[in-house]
C-alpha cells in the first residue's frame, strides 16, 4: 500500500503508483503511526543483529522498527535519493540514538556480500514490483543461513465496508488496476506464502491482520479509513481519469460512498498479510 523506490530508469515499467509528493509522504506517517501496533507486534530483534529493511522509503516504518528493536544495527535501503534523505531526517528527529546505516541500493542487485544480515524486514514494497520473485531471492543471498525474513503486505480486494457501494468497489479496482499497470500488485498479500516458498524460504507463516473501523473506534476511522486507506485512492483521480478508466461523476460518487463509510454508522475493514520465513540452514 505504501512507499516504494523502484521507479527508476533501470527498471523503467514499475513505477510508484502514489507518487511521492509531501502529502504522500504525510499519508505513510499517518498509515505507519496508525498501524504500528497491529503490524510491529512481535516483530523484534536482539541487539548487536544486522538488519536490512528493504525498500525504507520516507521511513515511516524505520523509525517503529528500531524503537522495538533498541541496539539493534538496522540498515535501510532504497532506491531514491529523495526518499532516504526524508528518511534520515524523519528516524533521526524521533529517535537521534538509533543506529541506522541508511544506503542506496536496488533490491535487486543488492551491494553486500552473501549471507551479510541476520534478519531481513520489508513492508509494503513487493507489492510494487515487476518481479518480486526475483527481489526475494536476491534477499535470500544477503541473509544468513538460519536468518529470518518478514514480509509485510496489503490486499486491495480484502477491502469490506458499509453502506456497500458498486461505485465504490469500482474505484477501488481503477487503483488496483493502475497499480498493475506501473508493474506492481495491489492484490500481493494473498500471494505470499507461495511466493517466499517459490523463492527458497522455509518454515513460512502467514497470518493475517486485519483492521476493522467504526464509530467506536475514532483513531482507526481517522486514521485509516479516511487519511490512509481513502486519501491513497483519491490520489490516483487524475491517472484514472487519464487512461479513460472512469468519468469524473463515476469518480466523485465511488469516493463520497467510500467517505461514507467513516461517517456515523458507516464500518471499514481491510486486511494486511504478515509473513515471516527462515532462510535454510546449509
Amino acid at each position: 500500500m505504501p512507499t516504494s523506490p523502484y521507479a527508476n530508469t533501470a527498471y523503467p515499467n514499475t513505477a510508484y503508483v502514489h507518487g511521492y509528493s509531501p502529502h504522500e509522504a504525510t499519508r505513510l506517517g499517518d498509515q505507519a503511526d496508525t498501524l504500528a501496533a497491529l503490524l510491529h507486534a512481535g516483530t523484534a530483534y536482539p541487539a548487536g543483529s544486522r538488519v536490512l529493511e528493504a525498500g525504507c522509503g520516507v521511513g515511516a516504518q524505520t523509525l517503529h522498527l528500531v524503537n522495538s528493536s533498541p541496539g539493534a544495527r538496522v540498515t535501510a535501503i532504497d532506491l531514491s535519493e529523495e526518499s532516504l534523505a526524508r528518511a534520515r531526517a524523519h528516524v533521526t528527529s524521533q529517535s537521534p540514538n538509533a543506529d541506522v546505516t541508511w544506503r542506496r541500493a536496488d533490491i535487486h542487485r543488492l551491494p553486500f556480500p552473501d549471507a551479510s544480515f541476520d534478519h531481513l524486514f520489508a513492508c509494503f514494497v513487493l507489492e510494487h514490483l515487476r518481479e518480486p520473485s526475483r527481489a526475494l531471492v536476491e534477499l535470500r543471498r544477503v541473509l544468513r543461513p538460519g536468518g529470518t525474513l518478514t514480509v509485510i503486505e496489503g490486499d486491495h480486494g480484502s477491502a469490506v465496508f458499509h453502506p456497500d457501494s458498486r461505485h465504490a468497489h469500482e474505484v477501488i479496482g481503477h487503483q488496483v488496476h493502475l497499480q498493475s499497470k506501473a508493474g506492481g500488485n495491489a492484490l500481493l498479500g494473498r500471494e505470499l506464502q507461495p511466493l517466499l516458498t517459490g523463492a527458497g524460504f522455509a518454515d513460512v507463516v502467514v497470518r493475517p491482520r486485519t483492521v476493522y473501523a467504526d464509530g467506536t473506534r475514532p483513531a482507526l476511522v481517522d486514521g485509516f479509513t479516511r487519511r490512509t486507506f481513502i486519501t491513497m485512492i483519491e490520489s490516483v483521480r487524475d491517472d484514472a481519469l487519464n487512461a479513460g478508466l472512469t468519468t469524473a461523476a463515476d469518480w466523485d460518487h465511488g469516493i463520497a460512498d467510500l467517505r461514507r463509510t467513516a461517517e456515523d454508522g458507516g464500518t471499514f475493514h481491510y486486511t494486511f498479510f504478515k509473513a515471516e520465513a527462515v532462510n535454510p540452514q546449509l
